[in-house]
């Protein structure tokens, strides 16, 4: 079973493998979107994101980037 919207400690970490020269700060919710369902493990439906989660990955994201 792959990534889902809810693995967000999971999903930053591989953000910030793949992304590496990108601070998450100051990213933007659309482009957050975006690279989450690029991921190659990331198999949810991408309409179920909400705001709450796409902070909730990049607050995670902030956090292992420090």
């Amino acid at each position: 079973m792959g990534l889902r919207w809810t693995d967000t400690l999971d999903i930053a970490i591989e953000l910030s493998e793949v992304h590496t020269e990108v601070d998450p700060q100051w990213v933007r919710f659309t482009d957050l979107h975006a690279w989450v369902c690029a991921l190659p493990n990331f198999s949810d439906d991408p309409n179920k994101s909400t705001e709450g989660l796409l902070e909730a990955i990049q607050m995670a994201w902030i956090d292992e980037a420090d």
